[in-house]
């Protein structure tokens, strides 16, 4: 897959995932900073630089990181997702403006309020200078390149001929399509064709993969080397708004898991447990981030097995978590065997 974009002359950087269709309608290009920073050439050395600006070592390395990629880019406008994400984001917006950045907050509401969220999507369009006219018509040129990924989603898990990894990398970019739509649904297009020509896969063990993407950079690797393989990727998957088609953009967004309660989350995954025929949850937790106490709620209402994993750094698996993953995926083959 082709580097991301290295100008970032005309960019809107962003924290988490927002209705990209209101930065392409302003003429901007979308960067979705979590996807720069944990492709970057060192993206430990980019932790270790927010920790030298100040940022404490129990602080969240992605917090760090979207920090430093900012500066190191030289972004001049920079949407903070501070409702529905991290609240360390709201902190983080205001450093960003000490150092001159233009912060753009940005909210979900806290219950799935339509009217709340027009609200909130009218305010970031008045910010960039669009209207709904301008919105539609930029969410008119992305929903055939999400129809696709719907079917690079389902060529994963029903014909068996997409990698874990390589679902996760469309389905990751999906929230801001390289700032560059056509080439990256140029490059979907060669994948997709490519894909098809592969003899399916037969793993031993099927996995869904639950939680915010990994910091690891081989997890998927390390899951395959096992014996196993990645047919759902929870967050992945709700980034390339699979439910576009059947809504218009503010049901698209209301139907968007992520920043909502845990109701929706378990909806959908008991959906894909059954749709996928799904073995076993791999939930990824990242360090000092309040989403791991949802770990709870995951265990209690899901019924396969589940193995909670939980990163810190950027860097590869480590022996402890790959000792665990392995010895998971062994129950998991004696379980279905």
């Amino acid at each position: 897959m082709p580097e991301r974009v290295t100008s970032y002359g005309k960019s809107v950087g962003f924290t988490a995932t927002i209705p990209v269709e209101i930065i392409f309608a302003g003429g901007y290009r979308p960067v979705d900073l979590n996807n720069l920073f944990i492709t970057s050439v060192s993206p430990s050395d980019l932790v270790l630089k927010g920790e030298s600006a100040g940022f404490a070592h129990n602080i969240c390395s992605w917090i760090k990181g979207i920090y430093s990629v900012v500066l190191e880019y030289g972004f001049e406008k920079v949407i903070a997702v501070t409702g529905g994400d991290c609240s360390n984001t709201i902190a983080l917006g205001e450093v960003l403006q000490n150092r001159g950045v233009e912060v753009i907050p940005f909210e979900y509401p806290g219950e799935r309020s339509r009217e709340q969220l027009v609200s909130t999507m009218e305010t970031l369009m008045s910010r960039l200078h669009v209207s709904w006219d301008e919105v539609k018509k930029a969410k008119q040129r992305l929903d055939p390149i999400r129809k696709k990924l719907r079917e690079l989603d389902r060529l994963t898990y029903e014909s068996n001929l997409v990698t874990g990894f390589e679902n996760h990398l469309f389905l990751v970019n999906s929230s801001d399509f390289w700032g560059e739509p056509e080439k990256f649904e140029a490059e979907l297009d060669k994948f997709l064709a490519r894909a098809r020509k592969r003899p399916p896969m037969n793993e031993e063990v099927r996995i869904g993969y639950l939680g915010v993407p990994p910091i690891f950079d081989d997890l998927y690797e390390m899951i395959e080397q096992k014996g196993g393989r990645v047919v759902f990727n929870e967050m992945q998957r709700q980034f390339s708004m699979p439910f576009f088609d059947q809504e218009d953009i503010v049901g698209q967004y209301l139907r968007y898991t992520y920043p909502y309660d845990a109701q929706g989350r378990v909806a959908d995954i008991l959906e894909a447990v059954e749709q996928r025929a799904i073995d076993g949850l791999i939930h990824y937790t990242q360090t000092f981030c309040y989403r791991q106490i949802y770990d709870i709620i995951l265990r209690e209402k899901l019924p396969v097995p589940i193995l909670t994993l939980e990163g810190d750094r950027p860097g590869k698996v480590d022996t402890r978590t790959a000792l665990r993953i392995e010895t998971f995926l062994e129950m998991l083959r004696g379980v279905t065997g």
